[in-house]
């Protein structure tokens, strides 16, 4: 679903291993899980198995997290996902250069199995050997 085509009422995840509570602002300005540099915009999806792979591929220490999020400003396509592999954007992923606010925690999400999360990383592993990891932010 593109942007433009958003329902006003569209629930959006933000999937991550930061420990968060109601009322908090995930800003710009840090580095992804796929990026060591300080990123211009946020990511997020309006479908939980896009923000499973966030919880679960997230940098650092701790259990990954969902969290249900509302963007406090416009946001935009994924251009790094967005008519890429697929046409569209099937993955149902935006970003923006505003906060978005925590109004919400998926507590009882299943993740992918161990063989997905290693051929998952294995093959992020190529994209990175291959210089093929750039994130057009």
């Amino acid at each position: 679903m593109y942007a433009k085509d958003v329902p006003a009422d569209q629930i959006f995840y933000h999937g991550t291993k930061a420990e968060l509570k109601v009322g908090d602002l995930i800003e710009p300005g840090f580095g992804s899980n796929f990026a060591e540099r300080a990123l211009a915009h946020i990511y997020f999806s309006a479908t939980l198995e896009a923000a499973t792979w966030g919880a679960e591929l997230a940098k650092g220490e701790g259990r990954g997290r969902i969290y249900i999020v509302d963007p406090t400003g416009p946001f935009e396509d994924d251009p790094n996902l967005t008519d890429k592999k697929f046409p569209g954007n099937v993955t149902a992923s935006y970003r923006s250069r505003d906060p978005l606010r925590v109004v919400g925690e998926i507590e009882d999400w299943v993740g992918h199995t161990p063989e997905q999360l290693q051929a998952m990383r294995e093959g992020l592993q190529r994209l990175k050997e291959q210089g093929a990891d750039e994130i057009i932010d």
